[in-house]
């Protein structure tokens, strides 16, 4: 380990602001100097202590519960200290500062600290660590309860599934190549073809469950295009349930991004109403087109809105087939564009008019939001899906890419054995990456980072 992680570290563990409730924590190896300084008295393993928060000279800085958990049994896999008292920031930044002064090498933890060091200590593993994370950012209880899942080892659990499987595997290849006396026939004996049938039907199970797992946390960006007065605006707030962004009749009212967070069967939608896209007629209009073409192009989702009531001008429908090729040329091919056709308590819609919505009334829009989900890839979510991040499907990519690999070399009628025992052995490097066995430093570095200071 770092330097670094072996240093006593304190944090202020609750939310900024003032709360009824607010703990510090600290963390190192041995804390009864700060134990001694703050409490005045020796204290019983994971029991909650009511007592007085005492300052240098002995004056009374909060009166709140202490709670002592000796390593390795506690959070970090170190000794813990939580001091829980009154929650405001002016007590909790005094109760900190005298942590630091009785024991000087104590210093304030970087954001994510505890939480590595429980990682480091082998108290979870990496994909656990990050569920962490996850669950105190969840913005949908499908997603809460997903990461709680990942929390709780679902995930990690099926990674090393695979990864015995894996290694099975490996095994049988390897002892093929250290004893030549042993051809291919060992591998048939041993079926090893079906052991590689039925890794690659496991990952792909758990890839399916990692995609959903990433769009739960990542959430969809869907971006509302068209031309002015299609009824973006109105779309955006029939969708969020409330009025958001302004309507009037008048063409161009929308000069600037409108965005929302919504969920849609417990799946966060960032949906964003954008200016109408036309020849802009002054300077601002402009600037909201090019805004509006910036966040078309970085959207997972387009909703090309079209106006029903327009159907019969012809310079519309030009308009509108201007859009249509510029969509195609700046959006990656990956990219869903889904036609809707709006204002159908006005107008009829045409006869080959995919879905049809009316934003006044709220006509289709539950068929939108269906179809808004089916496109990006989310199905119904599976019993017991768990919280992924786009690493981890990347990751459960590169092993799919090995095992592709290590199949085609298997299926030859003269299979090069050391290639073959190579793209496995990578393969579970890729897998292990996953739950950190194998894992850069600066990876570490820029996971943890995102955390909040305390945990």
């Amino acid at each position: 380990m770092l330097a670094r992680h072996h240093d006593p570290i304190a944090a202020i563990a609750t939310a900024p602001g003032r709360g009824a409730v607010g703990m510090v924590r600290v963390s190192g190896k041995d804390l009864s100097a700060v134990i001694t300084a703050v409490c005045n008295k020796a204290l019983q393993p994971r029991m909650a202590t009511y007592l007085a928060f005492l300052d240098a000279a002995g004056g009374v800085i909060d009166k709140g519960l202490a709670i002592y958990f000796p390593a390795p049994h506690s959070y970090t896999g170190e000794d813990v200290l939580e001091l829980q008292a009154h929650g405001g920031p002016v007590v909790l930044q005094l109760l900190l500062a005298r942590c630091l002064q009785a024991l000087p090498a104590l210093r304030v933890a970087q954001p994510g600290e505890f939480t590595e060091r429980a990682f480091l200590n082998d108290k979870i593993d990496l994909a656990q660590a990050e569920a962490i994370a996850d669950l105190i950012d969840a913005s949908t209880e499908t997603a809460a309860r997903s990461a709680a899942r990942s929390m709780s080892g679902a995930f990690s659990n099926a990674v090393n599934a695979l990864l015995a499987q894996l290694i099975h595997l490996r095994m049988l290849v390897e002892a093929t190549l250290d004893f030549p006396e042993e051809d291919i026939d060992f591998l048939q004996k041993a079926d090893a073809q079906g052991q590689l049938n039925r890794l690659q039907a496991t990952l792909a199970s758990v890839m399916g469950k990692a995609q959903q797992g990433s769009i739960l946390r990542e959430g969809i960006k869907v971006v509302i295009a068209g031309q002015p007065n299609a009824g973006k605006s109105s779309l955006l707030n029939a969708l969020a349930g409330a009025e958001l962004a302004i309507v009037t009749p008048i063409a161009g009212t929308t000069r600037d991004k409108v965005s929302q967070l919504i969920q849609i069967d417990g799946v966060p939608l960032h949906v964003v109403d954008t200016a109408g896209l036309r020849e802009a007629q002054d300077e601002v209009e402009k600037i909201g087109v090019e805004r509006a073409w910036a966040e078309i192009q970085s959207a997972d989702a387009v909703l090309f809105l079209h106006d029903l009531t327009q159907q019969a001008a012809t310079d519309y429908l030009a308009a509108d087939a201007r859009i249509q090729a510029s969509l195609a040329l700046r959006l990656p091919a990956k990219t869903p564009i889904i036609d809707v056709w709006n204002k159908s308590d006005a107008a009829p819609p045409p006869g080959s008019a995919g879905v049809v919505i009316s934003a006044k009334t709220g006509h289709g829009l539950q068929n939108l939001r269906e179809l808004l989900l089916r496109t990006v890839g989310w199905q119904s979510a599976p019993e017991g899906l768990f919280m992924a991040r786009e690493r981890h499907v990347r990751s459960l990519g590169k092993v799919h890419a090995q095992l592709a690999k290590a199949a085609d070399q298997l299926k030859a009628s003269n299979p090069a054995l050391d290639l073959l025992a190579e793209d496995l052995r990578q393969a579970q490097l890729f897998l292990s990456e996953i739950t950190g066995q194998f894992t850069p430093d600066d990876l570490l570095g820029e996971i943890f980072s995102k955390f909040c200071i305390g945990k």
